[in-house]
């Protein structure tokens, strides 16, 4: 493994060094319909149908094509964008969003056409003949195909290409295409953590060099429009994270405004700024002191294992499919999956972090006090105003239900009289809720409606 430092090119460089050029593609009249069961290509199957279009185009890019390649990956990435809804893989796909143009999607999955129909427009962009711009998308992580080369084999592939000594077909691995198509590309997009960081193949003890994407293409990698590898990560990470980020960078493309803001690390700063525990279901129990013993508890869970508090994600607030659903809303302990550090540094999962016993203890004092303040708090507004002058309440769902004590309700009545300290249109007497002339007058309306009374008029 070459590291940082040990080499002036970048993993990219040396392997396209290794490689040399290429000027030999498939002759595409010679292949006929093979690979193609609808005898067209998937772009001219959905071109009829789509929203957007030379007549409704906003923009200087009608349309973009963006080849998708799986590194070293599970195809866990591609499941989730499945699943997004803000916006759609669909509606990206028939540009129904205003002012983005179409999106050309090259998936080696979800795509009709297969072999070297599949790879053709791969061709026309190697060769710089592709009929509009075009952005990189890489799933999993990138390996060190220098290593398999030694022995004549080779970690990922994707499709074969007449690359071979004399013109011979050879399969042609992941991490050549993002090679050789990264410099022309309009944007690379890392998704997922294997992408992103490295990820789980990556983690110690693993034969094949893995890396991600930024790490493949090194520091100084720009694309055709000057933008630097974006990372969207997590294992798998959220759908609409993904659309959404690819949708403001298609505006940024198309020139609605400037490129939305990044962190340091080329992720999207507007949905990996927070951490997970600041918008978690469960972080009031933190602050209480209060923390699950075992799984399928209710509290926090980060004496269960959960590294919530450092790990930069929104999961918590967005869910994981259509705002529903995500590691800690269902029950389940934060590992890290989104961070660079993952897994390694993460490991044992589903133990007690270190670091969160001084925080956890100090949470466990202070909720001693909060936790027994807030319940009297809750007793006394869990109560009508009319209960606390009849001392009564009518509830049939507690019928032992005890009253406030003399004792609970002078604390309350002092709470009150804090509380109203500062309300200028408060009226004169008790504080409120416990006003005695409030009985004074229910008693004094209700002679007022009695016979004989100052309300009852004889015809």
């Amino acid at each position: 493994m070459v590291y940082a430092g040990m080499s002036a090119k970048t993993p990219a460089e040396r392997l396209l060094d290794l490689l040399g050029p290429v000027n030999q593609f498939h002759d595409p009249v010679e292949l006929g319909d093979f690979g193609m069961p609808s005898r067209a290509f998937m772009e001219d199957m959905l071109e009829p149908v789509a929203s957007a279009g030379p007549g409704s185009r906003l923009g200087p890019l009608e349309k973009i094509h963006v080849f998708w390649f799986a590194g070293m990956s599970c195809d866990g990435c591609s499941v989730a964008v499945t699943g997004a809804t803000a916006p759609s893989v669909e509606g990206l796909v028939l540009g129904a969003h205003p002012g983005l143009p179409r999106v050309i999607l090259h998936h080696p999955v979800l795509n009709m056409e297969a072999g070297p129909s599949y790879m053709r427009p791969h061709e026309l962009a190697v060769q710089g003949k592709l009929d509009a711009p075009y952005a990189i998308v890489l799933e999993g992580s990138i390996s060190d195909e220098t290593i398999a080369m030694q022995t004549g084999g080779y970690w990922s592939g994707q499709g074969e290409e007449p690359w071979g000594p004399n013109g011979e077909m050879r399969t042609v691995s992941t991490d050549e295409w993002i090679a050789r198509l990264s410099q022309g590309a309009a944007a690379s997009i890392a998704i997922g953590t294997c992408a992103t960081w490295g990820g789980i193949p990556a983690a110690r003890g693993n034969p094949t060099g893995a890396m991600s994407l930024m790490d493949f293409l090194g520091q100084d990698y720009r694309s055709a429009f000057g933008v630097p590898v974006v990372n969207i990560p997590g294992c798998a990470p959220i759908g609409d994270n993904f659309t959404e980020t690819v949708a403001a960078v298609l505006y940024f493309l198309q020139g609605f405004g400037p490129l939305p803001e990044f962190d340091e690390l080329g992720r999207p700063a507007w949905l990996f700024g927070e951490t997970v525990h600041r918008h978690c279901v469960r972080g009031a129990y933190y602050e209480e002191g209060t923390y699950a013993a075992e799984f399928g508890d209710k509290e926090c869970l980060v004496e269960i294992g959960c590294w919530g508090p450092v790990v930069n994600c929104n999961i918590t607030s967005r869910g994981a499919i259509n705002h529903v659903g995500g590691c800690m809303n269902a029950g389940g302990a934060c590992i890290g999956c989104t961070m660079p550090g993952f897994p390694d540094k993460f490991t044992p999962f589903y133990k007690r972090p270190p670091g969160s016993m001084a925080s956890t203890g100090m949470a466990r004092m202070m909720g001693s006090v909060v936790r027994p303040l807030r319940r009297y708090s809750n007793a006394h507004l869990n109560r009508e105003v009319r209960w606390d002058l009849q001392n009564d309440t009518p509830t049939g769902w507690a019928r032992e239900r005890s009253e406030p004590s003399g004792l609970s309700n002078f604390g309350h009545r002092f709470y009150d009289r804090m509380r109203r300290s500062g309300d200028t249109g408060r009226r004169r007497g008790g504080e409120w809720g416990k006003r005695d002339e409030w009985s004074d007058e229910r008693d004094s309306s209700t002679e007022r409606m009695l016979p004989g009374g100052v309300g009852h008029h004889n015809q």
